[in-house]
């Protein structure tokens, strides 16, 4: 069942051969200048294209706060319009192959329609993401007061079965890695106990465990509050390695950019998983005061590059260990959240290009003479190098736009959708 591409191949050559010109004379421009510093500009292309980021399905959809939620025009209403605006976005961007699904929201009867649709689409499906923070309606316990944590055994049994049931779609969807994140917590001192509810989580996640096929990863995602604002089980990167380490070698952990208190070095913690094998993968986001899932790159772009500076290391140091994920998890609350997906994965990807302009030579050796100075200096001439050309010499090559967010204006999907989709009405809370 194949597929119509959602934007005209003739609408993205037009706006190639219009922009080609300056596009070229950019990318020349910064070819001389990286020479001089020992770069060679193709290599970096090539590492550029080869680079990816996974879409959720629900980030095409417009999200909220606690407080409201303003429905967008054209909002997908079902995975299947989810998929064609994933779609869009990948044509026009080339850097988000792969979407990852949410079940029970992405669920479907017919499996092979929904792998066949995203195949003629040129898509395929990142790791799987399971609910048990959210009541459905057809399930027969609460998870009001946790989950896989609760202190009833037919509640954690009802987590655990849903989590072995992504699997099983998964499975059938070709993909490979199961994503658990829980709500888990407390919002009173004495509600629960911190070292019983740890212990019925690992019990329960252990069963999971046993389900995740040799091949597959299990990703522990970590959070250090909302909904439970005086504790959650799986509060930081500690508590997450120590679940990861005693399950076993599949599981590892999630790091999540905005799952963390204000000013937490984040890079270090990449570090530091990596190094005790235990980096798993990457939620995408930005934020100012806490877990606002804004745009990646849109408040601290130097920190994403710290982020991919240690990531660039630690492949080099050990390549044959390094297989991290990586996916944008994010709420469009305010922007069209196609706009704000490509734009997204572009400033991952830039992150990492410039990631690569390390001197890595130069800065271990001013770092063993403790030069200070210099050594920020390195990282500063990667960062502050203006990498665009290139992402957008990517772009190119791989039949994408050079300016995906301008040829996404000009093709009017958006308004297209809209006249296809029924507005939603909703006016309730809307946190995706």
């Amino acid at each position: 069942m194949a597929s119509q591409a959602p934007i005209s191949a003739e609408l993205i050559a037009e706006h190639n051969d219009a922009h080609r010109s300056a596009s070229d004379s950019d990318y020349s421009a910064l070819g001389e200048q990286l020479a001089r510093r020992g770069l060679d500009i193709e290599k970096l292309t090539t590492a550029a294209r080869n680079f990816s980021v996974a879409i959720p399905s629900w980030g095409v959809g417009t999200g909220g706060t606690r407080f409201a939620r303003f429905p967008g025009v054209g909002e997908p209403r079902n995975i299947f319009e989810k998929l064609a605006d994933c779609a869009v976005i990948q044509q026009l961007g080339r850097a988000t192959p792969t979407v990852s699904l949410h079940i029970p929201w992405d669920k479907v009867d017919d499996l092979g329609e929904l792998r066949d649709v995203a195949t003629g689409y040129g898509l395929g499906f990142d790791a799987m993401n399971s609910n048990t923070f959210q009541d459905q309606d057809d399930q027969n316990q609460s998870y009001k007061f946790g989950s896989l944590s609760h202190s009833e055994a037919a509640v954690r049994e009802q987590a655990v079965a849903h989590n072995l049931e992504c699997i099983e779609i998964g499975q059938k969807l070709s993909s490979k890695a199961l994503t658990v994140w829980v709500g888990d917590g407390t919002n009173f001192p004495g509600q629960q106990s911190f070292t019983r509810s740890f212990e019925r989580y690992l019990d329960a996640m252990k069963a999971v465990y046993a389900g995740v096929p040799d091949d597959w990863k299990l990703f522990i995602e970590h959070k250090i509050f909302e909904p439970a604002f005086y504790s959650t089980v799986i509060q930081d990167w500690g508590s997450n390695y120590l679940a990861a380490t005693e399950l076993g070698p599949k599981a590892s952990c999630l790091v999540d950019l905005g799952h963390h208190a204000p000013n937490v070095n984040i890079e270090m913690i990449v570090a530091r998983l990596f190094q005790f094998g235990k980096l798993g993968g990457f939620h995408f986001n930005d934020s100012k005061y806490g877990d606002d899932d804004l745009d990646s790159g849109s408040i601290n772009p130097y920190q994403l590059f710290l982020v991919f500076n240690e990531l660039v290391e630690a492949e080099r140091r050990a390549p044959e260990k390094f297989d991290p994920a990586y996916m944008l998890d994010q709420s469009h609350n305010v922007t069209d959240p196609i706009e704000s997906l490509i734009s997204s994965a572009v400033e991952v990807q830039r992150a990492y290009v410039q990631a690569l302009l390390v001197d890595r030579a130069a800065l271990e050796g001013y770092q063993d003479e403790n030069d200070v100075m210099m050594a920020n200096r390195t990282l500063k001439t990667a960062y502050n190098t203006d990498v665009s050309p290139i992402l957008a010499m990517a772009r190119q090559r791989a039949g994408g736009a050079i300016d995906p967010v301008i040829a996404y204006r000009k093709a009017g999907y958006r308004n297209a959708v809209g006249k296809q989709r029924p507005a939603s009405r909703s006016s309730g809370g809307g946190i995706v």
